[in-house]
């Protein structure tokens, strides 16, 4: 199956196993392989990490901030620097969030109405408004090449007619997303816009946000309102009937996810891509990422262990320094250690993602699932 996304964007799913799916996302700045884990750039950056030794850990695509970029260095500037791909020395794919998400999560003072929303930033206490004119507009300035549509978040606890209200509210908004992307020359016909399905955890109230984001029509949907706290059950129990609400023909990427075994269930569901800040955190917190679960690095069992962090991994970090010498550097609090960890934490997360392939591939994701499961749960 194939999709036409937009002027140089084409989805193609190559393989299925039950659920899951394999594909590949053709766009000018190249392919994004699918299943996908983009790592968070949130300011331009992953922290850490040379844009060159991301590449090289696997990822295809990453993910930059609407909301952190428009507030420093700003939008604005970011354009006439060249965009954020110039910018920041990645010429590859970037997908770029709504900024929706933090205005309700970090900024004070916000006033939420029909027009968007009203802020003062985190940083220095400015006024901005943020709509969803603005928030394609910055997007765009930016350069990115798949755009996210604005959209609000509620907390998945409040009541029903809350949220039920606040997607109806997302939905106009994407209307008017989707319109002033259109008018978006240039930058338009190159890149792509999801819409962003809500409801939090009720089934007839993601129907109805999914129905009314494919009657306005995107080149891909995220399934938006999870990973905030609902607990994993709780966000597989809804993945299995979001995903198959939205359409079978366009990628479908559940936003801030997440743990290793959160990625591998919500692939087994149809979830094409993620993003989450977890592997480049942990790693400036002394948490490493293994087949064989999580390791805090900061431990004193560690202080003289000459393995590697993961016997099975092949990034440079394994390959060349010691779980003995990384206690070291965390316990000193030398920034290597935050560097070493996090070339390690998005290599294994890159190497999960790669053998997820290969597994709906060969029609044996099953498998790979149960001894994968079993073997990160045994701990490390």
């Amino acid at each position: 199956m194939q999709r036409d996304v937009r002027q140089g964007f084409v989805f193609s799913l190559k393989a299925r196993d039950n659920g899951a799916r394999l594909g590949e996302i053709a766009t000018p700045r190249g392919l994004i392989r699918t299943p996908a884990f983009m790592p968070v750039g949130t300011a331009a950056t992953v922290k850490a990490m040379k844009p060159e030794a991301v590449r090289a850990t696997g990822a295809d695509i990453i993910l930059g901030n609407t909301y952190h970029l428009m507030l420093r260095p700003g939008a604005e500037r970011v354009a006439r620097l060249g965009g954020l791909h110039k910018f920041m020395n990645w010429e590859r794919p970037i997908l770029t969030d709504s900024g929706g998400y933090q205005v309700m999560s970090l900024s004070d003072l916000r006033k939420l109405s029909e027009e968007g929303v009203e802020f003062r930033s985190h940083l220095d206490g400015s006024k901005h408004m943020l709509s969803p004119e603005r928030s394609m507009e910055i997007q765009r300035l930016l350069g990115s090449d798949i755009v996210m549509a604005f959209d609000e978040c509620p907390r998945t606890d409040r009541p029903r007619d809350e949220i039920a209200a606040s997607m109806e509210l997302s939905m106009r908004w994407a209307k008017r997303s989707r319109d002033a992307f259109d008018a978006g020359g240039e930058h338009a016909e190159g890149a792509a816009l999801f819409g962003i399905q809500q409801g939090a955890l009720d089934k007839e109230v993601r129907r109805q946000s999914a129905e009314a984001l494919t009657a306005i029509g995107f080149d891909g949907y995220a399934i938006g309102g999870l990973a905030v706290g609902e607990g994993q059950e709780a966000m597989f129990a809804t993945l299995d009937f979001a995903t198959g609400q939205l359409p079978e023909d366009a990628p479908r990427y559940l936003m801030g996810v997440g743990k290793p075994d959160d990625l591998v269930g919500a692939v087994e569901q149809g979830v094409d891509m993620f993003d989450c800040v977890l592997p480049t955190r942990s790693g400036r917190t002394g948490q490493a990422f293994t087949w064989n679960g999580p390791v805090n690095l900061r431990n004193a069992q560690h202080a003289e262990d000459t393995g590697p962090i993961d016997p099975r991994c092949a990034c440079p970090t394994c390959a060349h320094y010691s779980r003995a010498y990384l206690h070291h550097l965390q316990k000193a609090g030398e920034i290597l250690g935050a560097m070493l960890l996090t070339e390690h934490n998005l290599s294994f997360y890159q190497q999960l993602m790669q053998a997820l392939r290969e597994a709906i591939a060969d029609g044996a994701l099953r498998r790979f699932s149960e001894d994968f499961r079993r073997d990160y749960r045994a701990g490390a």
